[in-house]
């Protein structure tokens, strides 16, 4: 039987759409006798998710608290982030976490909610990374860096380093970075992950998850994994705000086979929730099944440790994070 969900799964994983689509999950979720993530209890467990205002992170919020986690959502505006935690509060009976406002573009305001969470509490279960959007027009953050590439690599790389002994103390903490299918046609880079006068905001934002992607890795090498596991993620092709308003064209074409944003965010809260996560760290995951994080060889080739350890420099020297720096053995 294993071998014919494999069989399957794999057969899926092959052609993108039927994979990223909800045919791919409603399979998977059969074959491999999915859990429900609403059987889980999570009670006392504490959960930071930054854009949890809608779409992937609204959901998965909602699911984790519905478990019993306390669940703080981080957002760039107070009014919305309140009322999205509200919503959470209200639909779920569950009461406990909060609000935390930063912009994570804004390196100075990502450091300020990082003290801010770390004086209120004494460790953090889960660390999500889930804030980002796909813009047509290029911007710049704070501090001169492309705007994408802030709030999507520098801002989480800081608030990771800088929460890190909240996660130590939950022994193990979890760090889920939600990554993009995107990031499979984007190879890395450092020179040329901030894109300039050649600006294209779908390139660009795969850039990006393509970093994410690498440093999920990397983190994972210098942590120890009995203190802190490491786990990147893509949710496939769900039907959210973000997708609306940035992809109206992919959206209208594949209309009713995209996912609902609690399908696009199950393989996220399963990772905060289930122990099988916890057997392993720097992996990237889809449908509850770690990937293979290239698809083509120019991406392959472009993943050498000498950029690596580039990519991991800049965003300890431009985001003046305190981190470790030699990997484990």
């Amino acid at each position: 039987m294993g071998l014919l969900r494999n069989a399957v799964d794999a057969a899926l994983e092959l052609p993108v759409a039927p994979s990223f689509t909800r045919l791919g999950y409603d399979a998977r979720a059969r074959l491999d006798h999915w859990r429900p993530v609403d059987s889980y209890d999570l009670s006392g467990r504490v959960v930071l998710l930054t854009g949890g205002t809608s779409g992937l992170g609204h959901a998965a919020a909602r699911q984790l608290a519905a478990c019993g986690a306390a669940v703080t959502l981080l957002g760039r505006d107070l009014g919305r982030t309140r009322a999205a935690w509200e919503d959470v509060a209200r639909s779920t009976g569950n009461e406990q976490g909060g609000v935390l406002v930063a912009d994570m573009a804004d390196l100075v305001q990502v450091r300020a909610a990082a003290e801010e969470f770390a004086a209120d509490h004494d460790r953090l279960d889960v660390l999500v990374h889930n804030a980002g959007a796909l813009t047509a027009d290029r911007r710049t953050a704070p501090d001169g860096t492309e705007a994408t590439v802030a709030a999507q690599v520098l801002g989480p790389f800081l608030m990771t380093s800088l929460l890190l002994p909240r996660l130590r103390s939950a022994r193990p903490g979890r760090v889920l970075t939600m990554s993009s299918g995107g990031m499979y046609g984007a190879a890395l880079t450092v020179e040329r992950l901030e894109m300039r006068a050649d600006y294209n905001g779908t390139e660009q934002y795969a850039r990006a998850k393509r970093a994410q992607v690498v440093l999920n890795e990397m983190w994972a090498e210098r942590v120890d994994p009995a203190e802190v596991v490491f786990h990147s993620l893509h949710p496939g092709w769900a039907d959210t705000p973000g997708v609306r308003e940035s992809l109206p064209t992919f959206r209208k074409v594949v209309g009713p086979l995209l996912r609902s944003p609690d399908q696009g965010a199950d393989t996220l809260v399963w990772l905060a929730a289930d122990d099988e996560p916890l057997g392993s760290t720097g992996r990237f995951w889809h449908d509850r099944r770690a990937r293979s994080t290239h698809r083509l060889p120019t991406t392959r080739r472009s993943d050498t440790p000498e950029l690596r350890q580039r990519l991991w420099d800049w965003c300890a020297r431009t985001a003046g994070a305190p981190v470790p720096g030699t990997p484990t053995p």
